[in-house]
């Protein structure tokens, strides 16, 4: 018996029939009671926060406030939260004119007006100052040298004022979670410094991935470690980050210090977005989530390394990405031509970038699996990549074997955001 499926897909859905007794395990979050009071929980988060005194012992009246947020490719519906925090910190006498928002891009483009105003709100974006980090011309400031030997250096505005982080917590590739520090490093550091940290991102001794990286992964994971280092010799005064359902609302949000703070957060997340799975895959079936989680190649390589923990080797992903801006980063598929001469990995090592980084984990995962992504992108753009590109859905099932007679299948709505773990193994296995 066939039975309908319906997956997001850029701003709308995209709708097919799998065998009922094919498909083994749909892949979705815990029940959340997601946050009904948002400025109830805030002004909770403010009063009793994790790690460090409340809010108000932080900031006084004369203080200059710099509040770091993230980019319009990070869905953290800040705009819900950040009147809150700022209401406080005008109740505690520093006005508008004190306050400075600084957008965490990275190595990400400048930001439209129109995006800032989506990112913190119309009310906030006409009455405060909103800068983005440019990871090339920004006034930056070099404030030391992490054990592991990374250059720090960082916007000028994080330094000699009172830092507030932002941000959202979700499963990384490469950092184990996002959010905390990762919004000073790489969020408002140089492209040098960011080079320097992520190169960790790759084996010492051997042309992969470092093993000690991966999604969620912390413990022992020198990426991770080299963050925190980084931030503080910044050393961030509050934290207030959110964790996303996977329905697109607050699902909780934790405040306090920068670390601690965070870290009781990745937890959260861990436990809440883990899902077993009894057995791997012939097929995996993943969609990004859609807008804005699948804007781009880039981003949705999230959904790409999630799926590959769900498939068996040699079996196949049916990646559902829109990627209305493409590759998402200028350089991504620049790096073919590396990979065509067979020196992607030394030119990493030697050029190291996180678009580059992205780019050679997804021609793993291609290695492993059989991969097909349905999006926007020209196939001959992912074909160097061993990635099968199509541009239409019946294409898509197609060259997935979607219609086999028999295999098993599992579906992930949301791919970047579940994560798949086979039998309490680790995320790596």
């Amino acid at each position: 018996m066939k039975q309908e499926y319906k997956l997001k897909y850029g701003e709308g859905y995209l709708m097919f029939n799998l065998e009922q007794e094919n498909v083994i395990q749909e892949l979705h979050a815990q029940e959340i009671a997601c946050v009904d009071d948002v400025e109830k929980a805030v002004q909770e988060i403010l009063d009793h926060p994790v790690g460090t005194q409340p809010f108000n012992e932080h900031f006084h009246a004369g203080d200059k406030v710099t509040i770091v947020v993230s980019d319009i490719t990070r869905l953290v519906k800040l705009h819900e939260f950040l009147p809150f925090i700022v209401k406080r910190l005008n109740a505690l006498g520093i006005p508008d004119r004190d306050i400075l928002i600084l957008v965490a891009t990275g190595t990400h483009r400048r930001q439209t007006p129109e995006e800032h105003k989506t990112i913190v709100g119309e009310d906030l974006y006409n009455r405060i100052e909103i800068i983005d980090h440019n990871c090339d011309d920004s006034e930056m400031v070099y404030v030391g040298t992490t054990p592991r030997g990374t250059e720090v250096i960082v916007n000028k505005w994080v330094m000699e004022r009172k830092v507030i982080l932002t941000g959202g917590i979700v499963h990384h590739l490469m950092a184990g979670f996002g959010g905390g520090r990762k919004s000073i490093l790489p969020g408002v550091s140089s492209r040098k410094t960011i080079a320097q940290n992520h190169l960790h991102a790759l084996d010492p001794n051997a042309e992969r991935s470092n093993p000690l990286i991966g999604v969620g992964a912390l413990e022992g994971n020198p990426l991770h470690a080299d963050m925190v280092d980084a931030t503080e010799f910044v050393n961030p005064e509050f934290l207030v980050n959110v964790i996303i359902h996977t329905n697109g609302k607050i699902a909780r949000l934790v405040g306090g210090h920068w670390l601690t703070a965070w870290e009781e957060g990745c937890r959260w997340a861990d436990e809440k977005f883990g899902v077993p799975i009894e057995q791997k895959a012939d097929l995996v079936i993943a969609s990004c989530g859609g807008f804005p989680k699948d804007i781009s190649l880039y981003q949705g390589t999230k959904t790409l390394f999630n799926a590959s923990l769900a498939v068996k080797p040699g079996g196949t992903i049916l990646m559902l990405a829109e990627c209305r801006d493409g590759a998402g980063a200028d350089a991504f598929f620049g790096w073919s031509d590396p990979l065509h001469r067979g020196t992607l990995d030394p030119e990493l090592r030697k050029n190291f970038t996180i678009p580059g980084y992205i780019f050679y984990a997804a021609v793993e995962a291609s290695r492993k699996a059989n991969v097909v992504l349905y999006s926007t992108i020209a196939p001959e753009l992912v074909k160097p990549m061993n990635i099968v590109g199509v541009n239409s859905l019946e294409e898509a099932l197609n060259a997935a074997g979607v219609n086999k007679e028999k295999q098993d299948i599992i579906i992930m709505p949301y791919g970047g955001a579940t994560i798949p773990l086979w039998k309490g193994r680790g995320r790596n296995d």
